[in-house]
């Protein structure tokens, strides 16, 4: 599937790993792969996603503090993930709750080399290939990237962009408007 990528998808591919690594994170999550388009790409899609108010520093802050499964869990039991970060800002100063997190290092870590892919990263990725396809395109760009990632409402990124006030829908119309005009 890799071979059909666009040098600018690699790019963002491999800009997901070093996003997970500066963050201390020892897995490529389907968000880090979205904070890859956004830190590789000043293409199209990258473009829509920041014109349509997705700001990077806020998604990095929303990988930084917890994941999206921990966020929603709290949230299910009535934990405003935001109020805590609220008090924990008024309490420690601002930022308290950004820094990375201190990698561990022992006998049976790794100390470098290839983060694994969550599983919805995966699936994001292999959604980006059905989405090359559905289009009749040959290759797979930063665009299917993106839309692979949010084939719909349901996946964790999505919910993600929704948090960070994005509707994933409007993302998918505006890459699918983008994508017509430039096979026009």
């Amino acid at each position: 599937m890799f071979e059909r990528f666009t040098d600018e998808a690699r790019t963002a591919v491999v800009q997901a790993q070093e996003q997970a690594r500066r963050l201390g994170h020892d897995h490529i999550g389907a968000e880090h792969v979205l904070l890859g388009v956004l830190a590789a790409d000043d293409g199209v899609p990258g473009q829509v996603l920041r014109d349509l108010g997705l700001d990077r520093a806020a998604l990095e802050r929303e990988l930084a503090v917890l994941g999206h499964a921990d966020a929603d869990a709290l949230a299910s039991i009535g934990i405003d993930l935001d109020a805590v970060r609220r008090q924990a800002e008024a309490t420690f100063g601002p930022g308290a709750l950004d820094q990375p997190r201190a990698r561990r290092r022992g006998f049976l870590r790794r100390k470098a080399g290839h983060l694994p892919f969550t599983a919805s990263a995966r699936k994001g990725l292999e959604h980006s290939l059905r989405q090359a396809i559905a289009l009749g395109h040959g290759y797979i760009g930063v665009e299917h990237i993106v839309l692979g990632l949010i084939p719909d409402d349901d996946t964790s990124t999505a919910r993600t962009l929704q948090r960070l006030g994005v509707a994933p829908a409007v993302v998918r119309a505006r890459l699918r408007e983008e994508l017509g005009r430039a096979a026009g």
